[in-house]
């Protein structure tokens, strides 16, 4: 309960309490006094059911806010995980397309490397007729 609900309903106990004490050493009858308090009995009571429902309703509102904003939060952030996982994921894609490409590049200037380090298959036939000759 809220700092004023506290008060509110302190004051309504006290006030009963303070009727009944100021009836008891009333001059009246004791039918008459016991049905004064009977009747400022009811009041509290209503006064005090009235003040607990007003704070429940307080209390369920702010209960009621309370999970809205946790579950929206909840939301905001699920959607922030799953973008951040995906521009993670897109960018080592763009990464890998990249590596690709220098490696395939890489590759093909080390085969022309190779073709100009490779003999032509005209002499690698010349040299092997003349290691036969000598061979025989």
């Amino acid at each position: 309960m809220s700092k004023s609900s506290n008060t509110l309903v302190a004051l309504v106990a006290g006030a009963a309490i303070g009727v009944a004490a100021g009836m008891l050493y009333a001059p009246d009858s004791g039918e008459k006094t016991r049905k004064k308090l009977k009747k400022q009995a009811k009041k509290a009571q209503k006064d005090i059911d009235a003040q607990a429902r007003k704070t429940y309703a307080q209390v369920s509102d702010k209960a009621s806010q309370l999970t809205s904003t946790v579950s929206s939060k909840a939301t905001e952030l699920r959607g922030t995980v799953g973008d951040r996982i995906e521009t993670a994921l897109s960018s080592a894609s763009y990464k890998a397309d990249d590596a690709i490409v220098a490696l395939e590049a890489k590759l093909e200037q080390l085969r022309e490397q190779n073709a100009k380090l490779q003999k032509p298959a005209s002499v690698q036939n010349a040299i092997k007729k003349e290691a036969a000759k000598v061979n025989a």
